[in-house]
């Protein structure tokens, strides 16, 4: 499995959460062993000019912080863009770091249907609209070298027509949009304690009340003989050990039933977030 996230370059450079996952992507338990970042650098914003959008030349900058290679390559030439692609697999596959790829394109239409980028980028539109399109450059390049021949082209391009049209044609049968499908699974016995698939089901997840008095006991006490802790932790420990003598339990001891009950089926148990280390909450 190799993860490829696919970005924006307005959305590479000033969403926050693509810096905050960068700088997880090399923590114990959370890595995926590198991704790769492909960019679509269509070198605007929605309308936004890149000197108003981010303080630095490349939006692939923010990559920099985790020292992961960045390859700004040309995307109106698919053979070097393909070049780039393999050693950025290569590269995520020998090393497991992220690398990222910043394909330097451009948008030839608006951004949605109410754009008109004239408006805003009228100089940069100019040069756009004189652009050969990168379909057209390759075509004539493979043609001129003799790889392909004008009617094989014609004959790719006429096949992928064909494909669109007739998916097209096909959804003008559907006379009901099954939102629900979109919305939840449609697989049925999924929750099923004798559902289909096996891995999928879910059994009834209730455990014994002498396991979790068990749990509650070793919760509440202190591994290892003749160890000094804390007061102010020896008092939680003592209302812990109370609380399941009593048969009650707060929200932490449910907490640390719930986990502990996990755990002693031999699966690992990862907590993140603020402060979980010291089990402030």
């Amino acid at each position: 499995v190799m993860s490829i996230l696919l970005h924006g370059d307005a959305a590479f450079a000033g969403q926050g959460v693509v810096y905050e996952t960068f700088h997880l992507s090399d923590l114990p338990s959370y890595t995926t062993n590198g991704t790769i970042h492909v960019v679509v650098n269509n070198q605007i914003g929605f309308t936004t000019d890149p000197r108003m959008a981010r303080s630095s030349p490349y939006p692939t900058d923010v990559a920099r912080v985790v020292n992961a290679p960045i390859f700004h390559v040309n995307a109106d030439d698919p053979e070097a863009v393909m070049y780039v692609c393999s050693v950025a697999a290569e590269w995520r596959n020998t090393f497991n770091k992220d690398v990222v790829v910043d394909l330097v394109c451009y948008r030839r239409r608006g951004h949605n249907e109410m754009d008109e980028p004239m408006f805003t980028q009228p100089l940069m539109y100019k040069q756009i609209h004189k652009q050969v399109p990168v379909l057209k450059k390759y075509a004539d390049k493979l043609i001129a070298d003799g790889t392909v021949t004008l009617q094989e082209f014609e004959e790719e391009i006429a096949k992928y027509d064909r494909i669109c049209e007739e998916a097209y044609t096909r959804s003008k049968d559907n006379k009901i949009l099954h939102i629900k499908h979109w919305l939840d699974s449609p697989w049925p016995g999924f929750f099923n304690g004798d559902g289909e698939p096996k891995s999928m089901s879910c059994p009834p997840t209730g455990i014994s009340e002498e396991l979790l008095t068990h749990i509650g006991n070793v919760a509440s006490s202190v591994p290892v003989e003749d160890f000094k802790i804390h007061s102010g932790l020896s008092r939680i420990l003592k209302a812990r050990s109370e609380m399941t003598k009593s048969r009650l339990v707060d929200w932490a001891l449910a907490e640390y039933m719930a986990f502990g009950s996990v755990l002693k089926e031999g699966i690992h148990v990862r907590l993140s977030g603020q402060d979980v280390e010291r089990g402030t909450f």
